[in-house]
This record gives C-alpha cells, structure tokens and sequence, in this order.
C-alpha cells in the first residue's frame, strides 16, 4: 500500500522536483518505508512506499527494459503471479512485486489492462513514446484517485492534501455540495468539496494527453439473479470466499485481521486463522463488542488484541481523523475505525476487514421493508401516495414516517441506508443555495437496475453511494493514517460475480438478512457469530451528546459567527436542545453539521 502523486505542466525540471516531493511529503504517513520520484521537462510523478511485497525490489516508480514506461501504482495485484507467468514469455522481469506486472501489462494489452486485474489499485503510467499520462482504478473504488485541471496544470494524488503543495492549485469551497452531504452525510458526487477537484470513479480510466482529459469505463456493476438449488449456491460462496481469503492474504509480511462481534469480519477470520486479531469497544456493554471478539479468537485458538475507547479519547483524536479524511463525513465509525487500526499497526503491516458483505449480499436491515411491507404495497400506488402527501403535512407521531415513505417510489425516495436530512427539512437548515437534489444523483444507479427487484435496487444505491463513498472512504484513510494496508476480501470481483446471481430469497427473508452468506459462514465460524446481527463499531455518541461538556462544545461551534454563512443557526441550535432534552432523537442531524463545521474550521479557517 502506497501513496502517490504527480503533475503535468510546463514547470522547469529544478521546479518540477521541489513541488513533486513536497506533495508526495503531504501524504508520506501513506508510504513511511521509502520515497521514490520521476520527472522531466513534461511530467513529475512521485511515490511513498509501505512495502509489503518483495521487499528488496519493489521500489518506485518502477520502469521497463527501455525507461520508456514508468508507473507509480497504490494497491496489491492478487493475481499478479498468474498474469506475470503469461507475460514473462515476451518480457524480461527484474523483480517479484506486482508493480512490475502492471509496466509490462500495460506494454502488451494497454488500456485494458485494468480488465485483467484482480485486486484493488490505483495506479498511474507515463507513456513518453506518445507522451500521455494513463490512469486507473479498480472496480469497486477501494483504492483512492483524485485529480484536478486548470489552464496551468493536470494533477493527480492518493488525497487532496496533496494538492495543498501545489502553487498554481486554487483551493475553494464547493458550497453546491453542502445540501447533498447533509442528505447522504458524505460527499455522494464525483466533484468533491474542493472545487474543480474529482474523484476518478471506479472501474474507470483517465487518459490526459495534449492538454485533455478522456475518462472510460472498463467495469460496470450489473446485477443478474438466477434461480439455483439453495445448497449449490451456498457452496459456491464458501469455495469463492475462501479462494479471495487466500489471495488476500498474500504478503511478505505478517496479516492481521479486524475483528467485530459479526459475522462479516467472523467469517473472514474464521478462512483466515491469522495470528492476530484487534477489536476496540467501549465500557457500555451496549456498544462494546471485545467479550464477542475474544470468544471467537479463543475458540479459533489465535490471539485477539482489544482496547476500550474513553469519550475523552474520542474526542481528542477528532481533528486529525478530520485532517486525514480530506473532506467531511459524519460517519462516526470512522473514530473507531482508526483506534483500532492504531491498535494493530503496533504488530503488522496488513489487517483484513469485512467491508462489503452487507451491501453484495443483503445484510441491512431495511431490505427486510421490501419482505415485511408487501400486504402494503398492494395498496394502489395513487392512494398510497395520496396518503403520503396528506400525512407528511401533519406533526409527527407514531406511524406517520411509515405511511410517507410507503408512498413515496423508491426511485424518488431512497439514497441509502444513512439518509440524515430529507431535502425538505435542508430547506430549513440551510443559508446556502440548495440545487442539487438526491433524485439527480441516484437516477442513473436506479436506471441501472430498472428491471430488478427492490432489494437489489437498494443494493446498488447503497454500493455507489454508501460502500464507495464512505466506508470505503472511511477504510482507506484511517488504515493509511496510522501505515498500515486494509484488505477487503468480500470487495473482490469474483466475490461480487457470485453475488450478482443471488435471487431476493437467497439474501433477504423475514426472518433473516445475508441469508446464503450466513449458511457459507456457518461452515467454519466455530461459535454463533453467524446468527448474530452486525453492530460494526457501534458509538455511543447519541449518549454523549446529552452530556455537559459534548453538549456545550457543540453548542458554542453552532455559535459561531462564520455559521450563520452555511446554516440557519436559530434552527440548528433547536436540533440539538431537542435531542439534549430526549424530546426528539436529532444526533446523527446534529453530528452531521457539526462535523462539517469542524472541517470548514480546518481546512480554510486554519489552512492546515
């Protein structure tokens, strides 16, 4: 796992050089092992190295025989070693790292290259023959790319930071974004909040050559269910889950492993029996999962390393997750996310992680609605929506959320399973211009899929919006803030292809979520992690909010004069005496502004 940089511009080689380092510096806690650069009167390209494969070797940017190549690559090729052994027959290879299959791939299938890959990258090529910068990212985006362009340059890095080093590069605010965040309570669009700053999408190429910019999409997620005996297809989960297991724990460096109280991380660990594995909790037995963790280590007969998070730990440690993640995000696992990385980043180099179980094979619990509310939706749609209308104008009480959502078309409605804000209550809350709706963002998702059920409707929603946006986001910067790679086995392309075929009943009943997956599980899983629902790293932050000193911290940063530029602050002031007072249960609203607040403060009060 690695960081990287570079630019294209018309810079002199001695200026090249200074502003390529101290980019690649910005993000060095990325790639603590080693620094390698490339420049010339057209290009600079600059790499942090965590070596995790062949040691010795493996540095960047790496070349082929004639230097006419150069890459510098973030990620691991799992399937390196078979597309080195059909390649090495028409080229010479120098070294045992994956990075070198990606020089001499490029050399022999070009763009498409990315088509042969299994894995997760992030990788850019200077090709000097025909002097265009080729880039890529894998399928599902578990590997970050970001780039921007104006008259002067093309850049591209691993984080925004990055960019920060970078003298032509205009740092703004993208205010258009803040009614979508308040929504999804993340960044749901390619543009980021640094306006004119992109991710590139997953499964997609950019190719910047004379000055433009051509973006292709190699992959595409698509959704086909077949109806097959129920013990075949739980079989064939069991044989592709333990097949990406193996590939994900290929290093030439000790594996660790996440371990939650669920079966998503208990099913990896249980394929996996690494040496160790780390869990963080809490002293409220509510939120705190370390007793789950240790049973199954024990039973597993591997160790488990744990640690219970205090609130004042919590919250110290908040502005450098905020600096880390780049842009705001509310999600509060991220915390947690990156004590435990911190935990294991003491022992090994590489943790395994369980993302992406519940988005491919149906573990949330709001696709039980689909099963549970069909008597409902039998009701005529006119009616139903009538209904909604009707209900939506009067105050709330219990029942009414149901009838407004139930007629409301998924299509118009849902955006995921972490919907904070409606775009009507944005209305109230904001002082900006509000003009991008949810509708827009998902439409072309919903297209997609217009033909499947709504289980798998939802299912898409929630891969390119919740999985690629923020808890991928969220994976990648908290392992690499503390120097450490995160895999994730579930996110594999042919963990996917299995789990495109699953018909509703394989992933969703009344009685039960993931339900092939969990019959997979129950194989190896020696205790009843497999039955148990997933609280992922669960926060009490609902709890602390109501407390003096949260409470008043939070308070006094809704006070603040800059505030009333984004936000009605009479409104959200309200949000929190709400919550404070158990009248309404306002936290994830309240967290939401407050966590972008505390990253405008950041990255354009403080000018970190």
């Amino acid at each position: 796992m690695c960081g990287i940089v570079g630019f294209v511009d018309k810079r002199n080689k001695e200026e090249k050089q200074r502003f390529i380092k101290k980019m690649a510096d910005r993000i060095k806690h990325r790639g603590p092992d080693g620094e390698g650069y490339y420049v010339d009167d057209k290009v600079a390209l600059g790499h942090r190295r965590l070596s995790i494969i062949d040691l010795s070797l493996g540095s960047q940017p790496m070349y082929n025989e004639t230097e006419d190549i150069v890459i510098v690559f973030n990620g691991e090729i799992y399937n390196y070693i078979e597309l080195k052994n059909e390649l090495k027959e028409k080229h010479t290879f120098k070294t045992n790292s994956d990075t070198e299959v990606l020089v001499h791939g490029y050399e022999e299938w070009g763009k498409s290259l990315p088509k042969k890959l299994r894995g997760m990258f992030a990788f850019a090529i200077w090709d000097k023959r025909t002097e265009m910068l080729f880039c890529a990212r894998d399928n599902f985006g578990i590997k970050p790319f970001y780039y921007y362009q104006n008259e002067d340059a093309f850049l591209f890095a691993s984080e925004i930071k990055a960019f920060l080093e970078y003298p032509l590069f205009h740092k703004e605010l993208n205010k258009e974004l803040i009614g979508p965040y308040l929504s999804f309570s993340f960044t749901p669009t390619a543009e980021t909040f640094f306006k004119g700053v992109y991710r590139l999408d997953p499964g997609c190429t950019l190719t910047y050559q004379n000055g433009k910019i051509e973006i292709e999409r190699y992959y595409q997620i698509e959704f086909n269910p077949e109806k097959r005996d129920f013990d075949s297809v739980v079989e064939e989960i069991s044989q592709t889950m333990q097949e990406s297991v193996t590939y994900h724990m290929l290093s030439d460096v000790e594996v660790g492993s996440f371990l939650s109280s669920g079966i998503d991380s208990s099913y990896i660990v249980s394929l996996a029996r690494p040496d160790k594995t780390y869990t963080v909790g809490y002293d409220n037995p509510k939120y705190d999962e370390t007793l789950y963790a240790k049973d199954l280590a024990e039973k597993l007969g591997i160790k488990n390393i744990s640690k219970k998070i205090t609130k004042d730990e919590y919250f110290a440690i908040l502005p450098k997750i905020i600096y880390h993640m780049d842009e705001p995000s509310s999600d509060p696992a991220s915390i947690m996310l990156y004590f435990v990385s911190n935990l294991a980043s003491k022992d090994v180099k590489v943790v395994l992680s369980g993302e992406g179980a519940d988005e491919f094979f149906g573990g949330y619990n709001t696709y039980h609605d689909e099963l549970d509310l069909k008597w409902y939706n039998k009701v005529p749609y006119p009616i139903r929506h009538l209904a909604s209308l009707v209900f939506s104008l009067l105050p709330e009480f219990r029942g009414r959320n149901f009838i407004v959502r139930r007629g409301l078309k998924l299509e118009n409605d849902y955006i995921g399973v972490n919907k904070v804000f409606s775009e009507k209550e944005r209305k109230k809350v904001l002082n900006t211009k509000d003009s991008i709706q949810n509708k827009e963002l998902t439409k072309p998702i919903f297209a997609m899929v217009q033909n499947q059920d709504a289980v798998t409707k939802k299912q898409a929603i929630d891969i390119y919006f919740w999985l690629i946006k923020d808890i991928l986001q969220k994976a990648d910067r908290m392992t690499m803030a503390n120097s450490i790679e995160g895999r994730v086995p579930f996110i594999d392309k042919e963990v996917f292809r299995v789990a495109s075929r699953l018909t509703e009943s394989d992933k969703v009943t009344k009685e039960n979520t993931k339900v092939a997956l969990r019959e997979a599980a129950k194989k190896v899983i020696p205790n009843e992690a497999y039955k148990k629902k997933k609280l992922g790293f669960p926060v009490p932050l609902r709890e602390w909010l109501r407390e003096d000193d949260v409470y008043l911290e939070v308070k006094s940063t809704f006070q603040k004069e800059y505030v009333r530029g984004f936000f009605n602050q009479k409104y959200i002031l309200k949000l929190l005496d709400l919550h404070r007072k158990k009248k309404k249960d306002t936290y994830k609203k309240v967290w939401t502004i407050y966590s972008f607040l505390k990253w405008y403060e950041l990255f354009f009060l403080n000018e970190v």
